[in-house]
């Protein structure tokens, strides 16, 4: 588990750490901490419907904030939890990019025990670093 909690997060909201030798490992490890946020066992989850996303941005930092809104969006929009299966990040023509292979399924209340509803993804506290050849991203999202 490349994650960890923030425990002194804003009471409406919630907070990790995610991390990862790459920044696509770390993108990825976000995502799997925002999935835990919002599923009470993530391992449930089966891969039975793929989504591919692409974003792009000037910032490091909300590139990633766009990558987790998306799999928000899926959440919302077609009641899909989604993992990352694989994520690609770089930075192309003064841009960063993250392409990632998205899977899971729509909520099924027999088998999900859904945990919070995250809303959105905040820009509190927000940072992608690299310390000692890791890469280290804090995330608070609203609940």
């Amino acid at each position: 588990m490349p994650y960890r909690w923030l425990e002194d997060a804003p009471v409406s909201d919630a907070g990790f750490e995610a991390w990862g030798s790459s920044l696509g490992e770390c993108f990825q490890a976000a995502a799997d901490a925002l999935l835990a946020l919002m599923l009470g066992n993530p391992e449930s989850l089966q891969g039975k419907e793929q989504r591919e996303v692409a974003v792009e941005h000037d910032s490091l930092d909300l590139l990633l904030v766009r990558f987790l809104e998306e799999i928000l969006y899926f959440k919302d929009a077609e009641q899909l939890f989604l993992r990352a299966k694989q994520c690609e990040v770089g930075e192309r023509s003064g841009a960063w990019q993250a392409v990632a292979q998205l899977e899971g399924e729509r909520v099924d209340p027999e088998r999900h025990w859904l945990a919070a509803d995250v809303k959105a993804v905040t820009l509190h506290r927000l940072r992608v670093e690299q310390r000692d050849g890791v890469w280290i991203a804090t995330v608070v999202v609203d609940l």
